[in-house]
């Protein structure tokens, strides 16, 4: 019983999307182009369910690079209003198009000159008229079994407003980079990282020059505690590197002879390296197929050593 009504509640939620798909039309282009131009703010309102969804839509053009805040309709009246700027545009969601408490705001949002979007399931509506897009979010029916309860409708709501904030993404050009700065915490910053913001670099960068006496290069590897150190010339330029794995090597191969040479006797002449931009989750893969556990960041037009990047460091921000 209980399977055969989530599956009736998906059909119809899912007929709803489909039916918003085939109404979609040039309307949507004009919200966008409205929404873009705003100079202020996108101030996203609705009551109850749509009040609710009315964050998520907001919350959403925030963190896809469109700035937004949400406008409690009601509190609105009791002293928010002085949230709003000239310059703001308004993004309003009632289902009816009749909500008492958005309608009353309509006089302050003309003073304020502020153009006005609604998502509507009743084109004909007060708040519609007053609106400069309208974008039709009628449903046949709710999921509801008793069709009242807001459901397909909220659906179909929150995902035209998916819809407009990806859209006003793309006009944007916002990119992964501006995504990251937006997202600092969390898992989805953690994967936008780039390798420049996570490297060993300055005085934490093991660096020895081709005629370092492999004694005093020992010594560098151990003081960085990398597990590893580079070999640069006099310009910065990565010539090659040192690995603790390279010295076992080295010693088993040449004994106490190995103290006697340089680090540019020993060093790994054409070692893996990569770029400063270089997403963090990428050089996780990459190190984890060359089953290597640093990489050298290096300047891709002068070559010279950035910075050294460690596979603990990339593990410890849960990357998979």
């Amino acid at each position: 019983m209980s399977l055969e009504s989530a599956r009736r509640v998906l059909r119809i939620e899912a007929q709803a999307l489909n039916d918003l798909l085939g109404r979609l039309d040039s309307s949507f282009d004009r919200a966008v182009e409205l929404l873009l131009s705003c100079k202020g703010r996108v101030v996203v309102t609705g009551m109850g369910k749509s009040g609710l969804i009315g964050r998520k839509i907001s919350a959403t053009l925030s963190s896809t690079g469109t700035p937004s805040i949400f406008l409690h309709p009601a509190e609105a009246l009791h002293g928010d209003l002085g949230m709003l700027a000239r310059g703001d545009s308004l993004l309003a969601i009632s289902y009816g198009g009749e909500t008492l408490e958005i309608l009353n705001l309509l006089e302050a949002l003309k003073r304020l000159e502020m153009q006005i979007v609604t998502l509507t399931g009743n084109p004909k509506s007060t708040l519609a008229g007053a609106s400069d897009v309208v974008l039709d979010v009628s449903v046949k029916e709710e999921a509801c079994s008793l069709n009242l309860a807001p459901t397909a409708s909220t659906t179909v709501a929150m995902a035209l407003g998916d819809a407009l904030a990806i859209a006003l993404l793309e006009r944007r050009g916002f990119k992964s980079d501006d995504f990251a700065a937006l997202h600092p915490a969390g898992r989805l910053g953690q994967k936008l990282l780039r390798v420049e913001h996570l490297m060993h670099s300055g005085s934490a960068l093991p660096r020895v020059s081709p005629d370092t006496p492999m004694p005093a290069t020992f010594h560098e590897m151990s003081a960085k505690k990398l597990g590893m150190t580079t070999v640069t010339g006099l310009g910065g330029e990565l010539l090659g590197i040192l690995t603790d794995g390279d010295l076992r090597r080295l010693m088993e191969k040449h004994g106490g002879a190995t103290l006697s040479m340089t680090a540019g006797d020993c060093m790994v002449r054409t070692p893996q390296t990569i770029g400063p931009d270089l997403l963090a989750s990428e050089a996780l893969n990459l190190m984890e197929k060359k089953k290597i556990t640093s990489v050298v960041v290096v300047d891709p037009v002068s070559k010279k050593v950035l910075g050294v990047v460690h596979l603990h460091d990339l593990w410890t921000l849960q990357l998979i």
